[in-house]
């Protein structure tokens, strides 16, 4: 009999490197994301390696959890660095003059909005040939620009808010885009970055002082914006997973403690909760989940997506909000907890997201 030392055993496990942070809006949420995964992950099978990306876009070696709970980790002076080059399939550490190589497996990128969601990170991975969690370049970039998933998203003949795209620099003339969102938006309007994520620089606009506001509030975020007619009526959401066999989730609702659900009742404001599996009216239920489907297929999604709708408050029509191909992972966030309503608890839910990781890779 051949007696195996722990150790040997440790050979066959599979690295994983946990990218978080980065540099957009939603930093923090994505830290929290993080620790969320990483302690549902199966220790026995996979080593992880740890990156935190800064909001300045530095890419540090980050040693524990503790560091990632804590923010220590943004004090670190180890830089780590994802190679593209197809050969060495690894994270180089630089500490000073001294520079290591370390193989990876796969990449889990819990990075939300711009830079992690938009398929810049993605194209990284294409090059380094390394497997990695969730939607590819093509279409991480889609549903990351509201304007161009409303574009795909016509063509399902799916029904959506009204909206009219505007471009910071069209901005130096206040009063044409005032004019053309007035002709073809009635207010109140909503006023979104098309790129932002967590729902930063939104506003809603009742008149025109209140919409040259949001306007270039939403301009602090983002070079392209979208003004959109506001549609009365439930917030509902619905998780997807899969590759070339999607499967959607139940549908989730949101009741938000203020008026409409932005970045600050999402995450700042106890009162903000979900129902799991709501009461709606007909066949919406039904409808939102087979939407959400068709619409992940259309931007080319793989791996996870979170599709977002309305319920209409006087007729119960479903109408397509927006699209997020790497939605949330905190205790709070709708995406795992539809899945846990199915049956699909956090560790499962990583654990298929990791072999799908893997599937593409192999096809």
């Amino acid at each position: 009999m051949i007696i195996l030392r722990k150790e040997e055993f440790d050979v066959a496990k599979q690295t994983v490197a946990v990218l978080f942070g980065g540099q957009s809006s939603e930093h923090e949420i994505s830290c929290i994301s993080a620790v969320t995964i990483i302690e549902n992950m199966n220790t026995d099978r996979y080593d992880t390696v740890l990156i935190g990306i800064t909001k300045d876009g530095k890419w540090l070696s980050v040693d524990s959890l503790e560091a990632v709970r804590s923010g220590s980790w943004k004090d670190g002076t180890v830089r780590a660095v994802l190679s593209p080059d197809a050969q060495m399939r690894a994270v180089l550490f630089i500490d000073g003059s001294q520079v290591t190589e370390k193989k990876i497996d796969v990449v889990f990128p819990v990075l939300h909005g711009m830079y992690g969601e938009d398929g810049t990170v993605q194209g990284i991975f294409e090059l380094s040939r390394i497997p990695y969690v969730g939607c590819g370049v093509l279409s991480s970039a889609v549903s990351m620009d509201k304007y161009y998933t409303k574009i795909i998203v016509d063509t399902l003949g799916i029904r959506q808010a009204k909206y009219v795209p505007v471009r910071r620099g069209e901005l130096k003339d206040m009063e044409s885009v005032v004019k053309r969102v007035e002709e073809n938006v009635p207010y109140p309007v909503f006023i979104k970055p098309c790129n932002a994520g967590s729902s930063r620089g939104v506003s809603k606009a009742e008149n025109r002082e209140m919409l040259e506001k949001g306007l270039l509030e939403a301009a602090e975020h983002d070079k392209k914006i979208l003004v959109e007619e506001t549609i009365v009526g439930r917030e509902v959401e619905c998780a997807v997973l899969g590759g070339n066999e999607v499967k959607a989730s139940g549908v989730g609702e949101i009741l938000s403690a203020a008026e409409f659900y932005d970045y600050d009742a999402k995450y700042h404001n106890a009162e903000s909760r979900t129902v799991l599996d709501p009461e709606l009216p007909g066949g919406a239920a039904e409808e939102i989940r087979k939407d959400a489907v068709a619409i992940f297929k259309a931007v080319d999604g793989f791996g996870l997506a979170r599709v977002d709708f309305f319920v209409t408050a006087d007729t119960g029509e479903v109408v397509f909000n927006e699209i997020n191909t790497l939605p949330g992972f905190t205790s709070i966030s709708m995406y795992p907890m539809l899945w846990e309503n199915r049956g699909i608890s956090k560790p499962q839910l990583v654990e298929k997201l990791i072999q799908m990781a893997f599937s593409r890779k192999e096809k």
